[in-house]
């Protein structure tokens, strides 16, 4: 089951590609999608929503639980 967030200042392909690298390097088997025009992201193989808000966080965007 994918986990969803809205990460309202994730407008363009740098900020997927910034939140993508951070993920991976810290779940390298998780899958992540990314839809900048409705600012939509899904995670498929991680189970922890806070911990993914954390490091969402830590990459400078504000990602709240959809």
């Amino acid at each position: 089951m994918a986990l969803t967030f809205h990460v309202p200042d994730m407008t363009c392909g740098h900020c997927v590609s910034t939140i993508t690298k951070a993920i991976s390097a810290k779940y390298p088997n998780a899958q992540v999608t990314a839809d900048v025009e409705t600012h939509i992201l899904k995670v498929d193989g991680v189970n922890d929503s806070g911990a993914l808000i954390h490091l969402i966080k830590e990459e400078g965007y504000s990602p709240t639980a959809h």
